[in-house]
């Protein structure tokens, strides 16, 4: 009864150990962060919380048993030593991964608040992302071999699969062939800077802005708000547009189809006029032109340029509206026209005159 007040005593002594460390550290990383709005580390690093406090319990609990004089504790093999020791194992890996992101966000942070170039900052950011994927997965993986390297029995069986080390990894080399290539694609695109996260991108006839960037594939949200999956392999090994690369500035082009009649000058001046006023024209260039010809009709095209391609979209419905608007309005003789009416047919006299002349004298005389 005794040993089992202490123990109870210990453990709670140690969990609340911890928990005022960790309240203590939160309390500074508040206090700095409100002294220093402008650094999002210590923001950041109020994350990692609950990895420390796991952390530091799991640390403690030894020290607590250790005071309890508790028996299947002293026993490093036994399952009450093994389980810490997992725990602070995968809570010590918890911890580096939470702390590494903090520190990468935060150098981010502070390097797309000094950079004006909008690319430059894309370009960053898909490399941040794959960086903290690849130390995510890879603390995980330093993690998993150390907690089973603590089992003998994983221990021996390790030493035995290594004289088979290079079979394993011929035959794992080819069982995933497709997934190494995605990864090393994933690494290709993230430092080749070929696709960044924000690009505006055409694949497979489908427009949008990619939205994540992972090892394996990269996600795709097209205008009507779909979500389209592809594997980074994809963008090595296929052509595809990136309407950001090298910057986000794009020329569009308006189509109407008119008639003869059309006073190009007049809706040449009218375009100059209304993109004047428009918010979504950059004033780099416009232009209007009658590109083809036809025995029904002309075609009229206005090119403009826009800062983006979602605002060059919005630029071109609205010049297109405003066009079609003002010659219905100013000069609808100016619209294409279906002639559906039936062609007239010859008057009696022309009909009169037409008819056949008989050879015969007799009904020439009669006329």
């Amino acid at each position: 009864m005794e040993n089992s007040l202490r123990l109870m005593i210990a453990l709670c002594g140690s969990a609340l150990a911890a928990y005022a460390v960790v309240r203590a550290a939160d309390l500074a990383a508040r206090r700095a962060d409100a002294r220093r709005p402008g650094t999002p580390l210590w923001g950041l690093l109020r994350r990692c919380r609950t990895p420390l406090f796991v952390v530091l319990c799991t640390a403690l609990l030894g020290w607590a048993v250790d005071l309890a004089d508790w028996t299947p504790a002293h026993d490093p093999a036994g399952p009450v030593g093994r389980l810490r020791v997992l725990c602070l194992i995968g809570s010590g890996a918890w911890l580096t991964v939470r702390v590494a992101t903090a520190l990468v966000e935060s150098s981010y942070a502070r390097y797309a608040g000094r950079t004006a170039d909008r690319a430059r900052v894309r370009r960053v950011r898909t490399q941040v992302t794959l960086l903290t994927r690849v130390v995510s997965v890879a603390v995980g993986v330093i993690a998993c071999a150390v907690a089973l390297v603590t089992f003998p029995s994983f221990r021996a069986l390790g030493t035995s699969l290594l004289a088979s080390a290079g079979i394993i990894g011929i035959v794992a080399g080819v069982a995933a062939q497709s997934t190494l290539g995605n990864l090393f694609a994933g690494f290709q695109i993230a430092f080749g800077d070929m696709v960044r996260i924000g690009d505006t991108v055409v694949v497979d006839g489908e427009w949008g802005l990619v939205e994540e960037i992972t090892l394996t594939f990269l996600t795709v949200r097209t205008w009507d708000e779909r979500r389209v999956t592809l594997p980074v392999s994809y963008f090595t090994s296929r052509p595809f547009e990136n309407w950001s690369r090298g910057g986000a500035e794009m020329t569009g082009t308006v189509f109407l189809h008119c008639d003869h009649a059309t006073p190009v000058p007049l809706l040449r001046a009218h375009l100059r006029g209304f993109l004047d006023g428009c918010p979504g024209w950059d004033g780099r260039a416009w232009d209007l032109a009658v590109t083809e010809t036809s025995p029904t009709g002309i075609t009229v095209r206005a090119l403009v340029t826009a800062q983006d391609p979602d605002a060059l979209w919005t630029l071109r419905c609205a010049v297109r509206e405003e066009l079609v608007r003002w010659l219905a309005r100013e000069h609808p003789a100016a619209l294409p026209k279906v002639v559906t009416a039936p062609a007239p047919g010859p008057s009696a006299d022309a009909r009169a005159d037409r008819r056949p002349v008989s050879r015969d004298p007799w009904v020439v005389r009669q006329r």
